[in-house]
């Protein structure tokens, strides 16, 4: 079947100045899609859309401003009719302990990270279930599924965007909304440069754990492994594959990290069966 510019996909992708979110608008328009690129700073993504009249456009979106949700929600559909794919790829890293943590700026990310993509969910999704079709890709990260030293208030709003994402499957998927949870290891964005944040406090007591861990990540940034073109490449050939996953992870560090944090689950599970069954009441008739 031929796809034509007015039934071509239409995707919504969030964070597009940089990194993930610019390659997945780049590869989605390089395979016909239709694509509504946003950024906080939409002069940042112009060149993205710059020649492609009718099949793209470039917002102003802040994800942490509802009203900036709903207006660019609205003139995405105004212009394209509807929205296929959400791409929620917008959020960023904060570093320090957690007992180093300013109140301010955990806030902030929590905003950002959480609550601006559950707010583009709630959007976008009267329109999809309308026409009972749509995809959400919620991008999180392995450390949604682990967390790290310097990295707990980070890693808290990765695990909750996979915690949303799982209660979210299980209410729209029935109506025909696919929701994928995609899980990068490092990638060579700005993740780990210019767009990091570090918390001022400085606590001597964690020099060999989470201030160790942030120079680290300081140190391999622009020299991940992970490809983001290749990213987005995966994220779209397992969209449209018959059978999409619930989660993704993306790279071989992401792989390992993620097998190894379900190895060491699953042998605490068994070691501590006999003290985790012994917490229920007996069993009817039970000596």
């Amino acid at each position: 079947m031929t796809t034509t510019a007015s039934d071509a996909p239409v995707w919504f992708v969030t964070g597009c100045s940089t990194g993930l979110g610019r390659e997945f608008a780049r590869a989605a328009l390089a395979h016909g899609f239709r694509v509504v690129a946003t950024a906080r700073d939409p002069l940042s993504i112009v060149d993205l859309v710059k020649g492609k009249e009718g099949q793209a456009i470039a917002l102003k979106l802040d994800v942490a401003d509802p009203d900036a949700i709903a207006a660019a929600v609205h003139e995405a559909e105004r212009v394209f009719g509807r929205i296929d794919v959400l791409i929620n790829n917008a959020g960023y890293g904060y570093m320090a302990a957690v007992e180093e943590g300013e109140d301010a700026a955990i806030r902030a990310q929590f905003e950002t990270n959480v609550f601006g993509l559950a707010a583009l969910i709630r959007a976008v999704l009267p329109g999809m279930r309308k026409r009972r079709h749509g995809g959400i890709v919620n991008i999180s990260s392995v450390g949604g599924l682990r967390g790290s030293a310097a990295g707990g208030y980070y890693c808290a709003t990765k695990h909750a965007v996979n915690g949303l994402s799982e209660s979210l499957a299980l209410e729209v998927e029935p109506l025909g909304v696919h929701v994928m949870i995609v899980e990068p290891g490092p990638f060579r964005t700005d993740w780990g440069g210019r767009s990091l944040q570090h918390g001022p406090t400085r606590i001597a007591d964690y020099e060999a754990t989470a201030h160790k861990r942030g120079r680290e990540i300081a140190g391999y940034s622009g020299t991940q492994a992970g490809d983001p073109a290749r990213a987005a490449e995966a994220v779209i050939a397992a969209l449209n594959s018959p059978h999409p996953p619930r989660h993704l992870v993306l790279g071989r560090f992401g792989l390992d990290i993620a097998r190894a944090k379900f190895k060491d689950m699953l042998r605490d599970l068994d070691a501590w069966e006999t003290t985790s069954l012994g917490a229920d009441f007996p069993a009817a008739g039970a000596a």
